[in-house]
């Protein structure tokens, strides 16, 4: 007998209720002589123990930091908060709170195949369900079990509470994000006053952070979603006929309108951590992670874990002061800029754009003294507004207070526009390290204000530091090797709709034909288009995405678009996003996945979740490779050029910095010097440094480049961090890889006209067949023009005769005598330039 699809998935319902109801009557038989004796027990709803620190330790064991609270929990009777409190929990979290017997049928029944079908738990929990998980059950159990028991207990509340007590019970013991536990004390925290005087809009910002109260939805971390969110349960709210829909936007207009953008960024109400933390950034990390793996149940400022990681503190003291050293620098250079800026602009246009301000009555661009205004505005955001801030609150003055959190408000936008920011992240690469979060620093200077963790969270285009991310898929495809010739020279490309974009190199300069080796190493910005217009789009957005760790359609879609700047970084990432690529290409190609957390430890000293081992099993089972190990080694090879004769060579000392251990990296500038970066490695370490603005469209200025900026602080800590290292060189792969010597110009087996040559590196099969044609012409032609042109020279008196009649030496005869005679074929070509948006990358 033969069941349709629609009759199996009917029957495998019904198996799995019957299941159901007989796993809840056997547990139920088991737990009933105890439950009354325990929930009397515990009519506070969960007894306390003692509260311990949870400690962080660092990868030898040293105490980076620890996390503890001071937290208090205000009690708040249901009765005295306001209606639309009650309605918006209700609606957001479970609207038929007031109706069912602690669970939803369907809503179990979906969690229950979701568990079967996938291992995870997702949603479909009621409120009563959700508050029997954070009394009793262990809610980083991801399980059937653990889903039995918050049914039970539900069951069992709900015969001896009122809804009203329960939600009472809920309300002040949930976790609202920023370390806040119960409704009163969030909302003295987000709005400065008690439940009781919530608005509509408050009430629905409260409560999405329920949802996840590790800050996703934190209106002083993520505004822009945090309101899209809030909207979104006023919007339900009106939908349910609970909400007048002209009285909930003009709440939310209101709430919006005086919102105190002063408050601390990132900060947590009742939280804290010791004053020595000795790695910042990265323990805010780890404290964003403890919120995802622990869940709700678990109370890491109370419960005393051992969490050990990653970070290597030796590793991270060297990045404190390298950092901290080259920041003051970069602020040094670009003060020095705008301040030379400023001079040239009074000193040079005042006059006259102030003639035509008065003469057209535009006050808008006067410009006369802006030194003295420039130094008038800082001290108002210094000195003047936090004393209007102080008097506003002592006195209750509303439109002053108003006044002042304006001011705060431009004042934090002026600071992302002119405060250079960093950001900074190591990953090891050996086999006991591999992807080890060994060092990371986040901004200029952790603080309350400050905590936006830019080495994860930062979206930012990585310039011309993304070039190997797809030179890597054209040498897998064998279309290009390190020898293939390409043209550095003003050239136009055709995008798919029509437009025509027109790259230019760093000072405009051009070289000609040149290598793709040479062309990588310094960077060359037409070079690397020709490599992208071979590969094609597809292949190298696939590539990217692979390395980048990006792997959802829609968002591959979304990041990389299908033009021709796409091959000079114009997309959006994150530098720990650019360190997981440098370092997969390091480790030959295997994929490496950063991360921080090694083990935990519970206060019993029991192991309760370990990362690394989960991490190394999935990595093992999966296999994922990028590209083949002999690919990613001409790669290697192909970067450490980068460091011996290109953007890197000054700043690494020509690879002296590391004696007897390889570096390979690549340097990025983007459009108008708006950010630098250095990525890059070694067998020992991956590390990647970026530095800009967190407002795009400031400058750092020509003069910090990847090269000189992060270049210069790249090699000096990883100087540091190697000193006392064996020398180490990567490896060779056995086979797959031939040694041919080639033509230095034309990429081709060397003839014994060619005046340079090197021996290069092939996949096997893609080393160059044919002898070097360029010079075999050029031996033929040279002799006949060399002989023609000394001839019209000496007609002038010009002594020809200290010159050789070899194509080099002759040419550079025609150097030094600054005279443009084009002896290559190609050069009429070059000349035009159909020209225009200067939209080039720079290093």
């Amino acid at each position: 007998m033969t069941f349709s699809i629609k009759q199996q998935i009917i029957l495998i319902i019904l198996c799995a209720s019957l299941l159901l109801s007989a796993l809840l009557l056997g547990l139920g038989l088991g737990l009933n002589a105890g439950v009354t004796t325990v929930l009397k027990r515990n009519e506070i709803f969960g007894e306390e123990t003692e509260a311990l620190p949870s400690t962080i330790l660092d990868v030898n064991g040293v105490i980076i930091t620890e996390f503890f609270s001071d937290e208090k929990r205000e009690y708040i009777d249901i009765n005295t908060l306001p209606k639309n409190l009650i309605y918006a929990i209700t609606t957001r979290e479970d609207s038929n709170f007031f109706y069912h017997r602690g669970f939803s049928v369907l809503g179990t029944l979906k969690a229950v195949a979701e568990i079967f079908l996938s291992g995870n738990i997702r949603g479909a929990s009621t409120l009563t369900q959700q508050l029997a998980g954070n009394l009793y059950a262990d809610r980083r159990d991801i399980n059937l079990s653990r889903k039995l028991k918050e049914l039970w207990w539900s069951y069992q509340m709900e015969r001896q509470f009122t809804k009203k007590e329960i939600l009472e019970k809920y309300l002040n013991k949930v976790p609202f994000g920023h370390n806040t536990y119960g409704v009163e004390a969030a909302s003295e925290f987000f709005f400065d006053h008690s439940a009781e005087f919530n608005s509509v809009a408050e009430s629905a910002m409260l409560v999405i952070q329920v949802a996840n109260p590790s800050g996703v939805y934190s209106p002083f971390r993520n505004p822009d979603y945090a309101k899209d969110r809030q909207k979104y349960v006023l919007d339900q709210m009106i939908d349910h006929g609970l909400l007048d829909r002209d009285k909930a936007y003009l709440s939310l207009e209101t709430y919006w309108n005086s919102f105190d953008w002063s408050k601390d960024n990132y900060s947590s109400a009742f939280y804290d951590r010791r004053e020595d933390d000795k790695a910042p950034w990265f323990s805010e990390y780890i404290r964003n992670q403890l919120n995802e793996l622990l869940l709700q149940s678990a109370d890491f400022y109370r419960d005393g874990y051992m969490v050990h990681t990653t970070l290597d503190l030796k590793v991270q003291n060297a990045a404190n002061r390298n950092i901290a050293s080259e920041l003051n620098r970069w602020t040094q250079v670009y003060n020095e800029d705008m301040t030379e800026r400023i001079s040239y602009v009074d000193e040079s246009y005042t006059s006259l754009i102030d003639l035509l301000s008065l003469v057209f009555n535009i006050e808008g661009i006067r410009v006369a003294g802006s030194q003295d205004r420039m130094r008038a505005r800082s001290q108002f955001f210094q000195d003047i507004n936090p004393t209007i801030d102080i008097l506003s609150k002592i006195f209750g003055l509303g439109d002053l207070n108003y006044v002042s959190n304006a001011a705060y408000g431009i004042n934090k936008e002026r600071t992302k526009q002119t405060t250079i920011q960093t950001a900074l992240i190591t990953l090891g690469n050996e086999d006991y390290n591999e992807g080890y979060i060994t060092a990371m620093i986040g901004g200029s200077q952790f603080s309350r204000t400050n905590q936006l963790n830019r080495a994860m969270d930062a979206q930012v285009s990585p310039g011309s530091s993304f070039k190997p991310l797809y030179y890597s898929a054209a040498i897998s495809s064998r279309i290009v090797t390190p020898a293939t010739q390409l043209q550095d020279k003003p050239y136009s490309f055709k995008n798919a709709d029509g437009t025509f974009y027109t790259p230019y190199n760093y000072k405009g300069t051009w070289e000609g034909t040149v290598l793709l080796r040479h062309a990588l190493a310094t960077s060359m910005n037409v070079p690397s288009i020709q490599v992208m217009e071979k590969l094609g789009f597809d292949r190298a957005i696939e590539r990217a995405a692979a390395l980048l760790g990006i792997d959802d359609p829609a968002e591959i879609e979304r990041i990389f678009p299908r033009v021709y700047p796409l091959a000079l970084g114009i997309i959006r990432t994150a530098p720990v996003n650019m360190a997981r690529a440098y370092a997969t290409i390091s480790n030959y190609g295997k994929v490496v996945e950063p991360f921080g957390i090694r083990y935990i430890e519970d206060r019993d000293g029991n192991i309760i979740l370990n990362p690394e081992k989960d991490l190394r099993n999935e990595l093992s089972r999966s296999n994922r490779q990028v590209m083949t190990p002999q690919e990613a080694y001409i790669m290697i090879n192909l970067l450490h050029s980068t460091v011996m004769e290109g953007t890197l060579r000054y700043p690494t000392n020509f690879g002296r910095i590391t004696p007897g251990i390889q570096l390979g990296g690549k340097t990025g500038t983007t459009q108008n010097w708006g950010d630098a970066w250095t990525c890059g490695f070694s067998p020992y370490y991956t590390t990647v440094i970026w530095a800009g603005f967190d407002e795009k469209g400031s400058t750092l200025g020509i003069h910090l480049t990847g090269s000189t900026a992060t270049g210069r602080a790249w090699g000096n800590y990883m100087e540091e961090i190697h000193q006392g290292l064996e020398p180490k060189i990567f490896p060779r792969p056995d086979s797959g890889l031939v040694d041919v010597e080639n033509c230095t110009l034309s990429g081709q087996i060397p003839t014994d006209s060619c005046p340079r040559t090197r021996t290069e590196i092939f996949l096997s099969g893609t080393e160059p067949q044919q002898f070097c044609q360029q010079h075999s012409f050029y031996a033929e032609q040279s002799e006949e023009k060399s002989t023609q042109l000394k001839g019209n020279f000496a007609l002038e008196g010009v002594d020809t005769n200290t010159y050789d009649s070899s194509l080099d030496s002759f040419d550079d005869f025609l150097h030094d005598m600054d005279l443009d005679i084009d002896i290559h074929d190609d050069e009429e070509e070059s000349r035009s330039n159909n020209g225009s948006i200067n939209s080039s990358f720079l290093d």
